[in-house]
C-alpha cells in the first residue's frame, strides 16, 4: 500500500491567532506557514489588506487630532487632504507589498534558494507583520518611539528565508541584506510619490558573491541617490549575530565608566544605568553648572543599531531651520548624527552613532550646541567600540 503524500493544508486560524503566532514564535511559525496552500491573492486580501491599514489610517487620525508640528510651527491637514493622503499610503504601501514579493521571488535563485512566488509572497507578507503593527504608534503623540518595534520585522525576514525561500542558511544573511535594500529604496520612492503612478528604474553596480552569500558595491536610485550595500550588509551580519546569540549588550556599569567626572565647568551630579536583557543597556550622567543642565547618555543598541546602519548606507539626511532653531540629521564621517537647538531657551540636542550601534547624546540647556558637542567629544569612541566584541 503506498502513502498518499501529505498536502498543503488551507490555514483556518484567526488574523490575530496567525500575526500572534508570526511575532511570538516565528521560528516555529515559518515552517507552518511554508506548508500551508494560500495562494498570493488570498494573503493579500485575507491578512495585508486589513494589517497595512493600521499605519494609514493611525497617522490620519492623529493629523486630524493632534496635528503637526516642529520648530513651534504647528498645523492640522484637512479632511480630505488628510484622508486623500492616506488613501494614497495605503494602496501605495500595498502596492510596494507586491512588487517586493517579486523581487523577494528573484533574487532567492542567486543565494541558491529556490523561485516560488507563493512562497515570495508568504516571506513578504507574514514578514511585514511586525512593521504593520508598529503604525499604530503613529496614533498618539510620545509613541513614536514603539515605531522602532517594525525593525523586528527584519529578523523575520531573516527567520523565514531558510524555511520558505529554501535560502541555504549562511546565505540567508545576504539575501536579506539585498531584501532589505531594495524595501528601504522602494518605500522610499513610494514615500515621495504625490500623483497617479510612479516609476522606479535604477542602476546597480552591487556585486554578490554566491559562495558567501555577501553583497558588496552601490545601488544607484536617480531622485534618491546611492545605498551602500556595504553597510546593509553590516547591518544583515548584526541581525544575525543577534539572533544566534553572539552579540550581547554591553553591561551597564562599563558605559557607565566612560561617562566623565566634569565636562569643562559642569560637574557630574548623578549616573542612571540600566539594561533590557541581553537587548540594549544605557548609562546617563546628569551634569550642572549654575542654572544649566545637560544629560550625557551612552546606549548600547545592540542589533537596532541595524538602522543606524541602514540609515547610513541610505545617506539619509534631513535639515528644518527657522528664526528659533534648526533640526538636522545626516551621515557624518559614515555614521548617523543629528543636532537639535533652540535660540528662545538655549537648549537643545547633539548626538551620534559610533561603529553603527552605539549611540551618545547630550541634551539640554547649555550656552550653545558647541558645549553639547564637547560633552559627546568626551566619550572615547574607540573604547565604546571596543566593547562590542568584549
Amino acid at each position: 500500500m503506498t502513502d498518499t503524500p501529505e498536502l498543503p493544508q488551507a490555514d483556518d486560524r484567526s488574523i490575530v491567532e496567525r500575526a500572534k503566532a508570526i511575532l511570538l514564535k516565528p521560528a516555529a511559525e515559518w515552517p507552518r506557514i511554508a506548508a500551508s496552500a494560500e495562494t498570493p491573492g488570498e494573503m493579500i486580501t485575507r491578512y495585508a489588506v486589513p494589517l497595512a491599514a493600521i499605519g494609514p489610517l493611525a497617522a490620519f487620525v492623529h493629523g486630524q487630532v493632534f496635528g503637526y508640528g516642529a520648530l513651534g510651527f504647528s498645523w492640522k491637514p484637512g479632511l480630505v487632504a488628510g484622508l486623500g493622503s492616506a488613501v494614497a499610503t495605503y494602496v501605495l504601501g500595498l502596492v510596494g507589498v507586491i512588487v517586493l514579493a517579486l523581487i523577494a521571488d528573484w533574487l532567492a535563485p542567486k543565494f541558491s534558494g529556490v523561485s516560488n512566488r507563493a512562497a515570495a509572497f508568504k516571506l513578504v507578507v507574514y514578514g511585514s507583520t511586525a512593521a504593520w503593527l508598529a503604525g499604530i504608534a503613529q496614533l498618539i503623540p510620545g509613541l513614536g518611539l514603539l515605531g522602532l518595534a517594525g525593525l523586528y520585522s527584519l529578523y523575520l525576514y531573516y527567520l523565514g528565508a531558510t524555511p520558505v525561500m529554501k535560502v541555504p542558511q549562511d546565505k540567508a544573511a545576504g539575501y536579506t541584506a539585498v531584501t532589505i535594500a531594495c524595501a528601504v529604496v522602494l518605500y522610499l520612492v513610494i514615500g515621495g510619490v504625490s500623483g497617479a503612478f510612479l516609476t522606479m528604474m535604477g542602476s546597480t553596480t552591487a556585486i554578490t558573491t554566491p559562495d558567501s552569500g555577501k553583497v558588496s558595491g552601490a545601488l544607484s536610485i536617480p531622485g534618491v541617490g546611492k545605498v551602500d550595500l556595504d553597510k546593509v550588509q553590516q547591518a544583515a551580519d548584526q541581525l544575525e549575530a543577534q539572533s544566534k546569540g553572539e552579540a550581547k549588550a554591553v553591561a551597564p556599569d562599563a558605559l557607565k565608566d566612560l561617562l566623565p567626572a566634569a565636562i569643562g565647568p559642569f560637574q557630574r551630579t548623578g549616573v542612571e544605568s540600566g539594561a533590557v536583557g541581553g537587548l540594549g543597556s544605557n548609562a546617563t550622567g546628569t551634569y550642572e553648572n549654575g542654572d544649566n543642565r545637560f544629560t550625557l547618555r551612552i546606549t548600547d543598541m545592540s542589533a537596532v543599531g541595524a538602522l543606524a546602519g541602514l540609515g547610513a548606507a541610505m545617506g539619509v539626511s534631513q535639515s528644518k531651520e527657522d528664526a528659533d532653531g534648526y533640526e538636522r540629521t545626516g551621515v557624518v564621517n559614515g555614521q548617523m548624527q543629528s543636532e537639535k537647538w533652540n535660540n528662545a531657551d538655549h537648549s537643545g540636542s547633539f548626538g551620534r552613532a559610533i561603529a553603527n550601534r552605539f549611540m551618545v547624546e547630550a541634551e539640554g540647556d547649555a550656552g550653545s550646541i558647541d558645549q553639547l558637542k564637547a560633552a559627546v567629544a568626551t566619550v572615547d569612541a574607540g573604547k565604546l567600540a571596543g566593547l562590542a566584541g568584549q
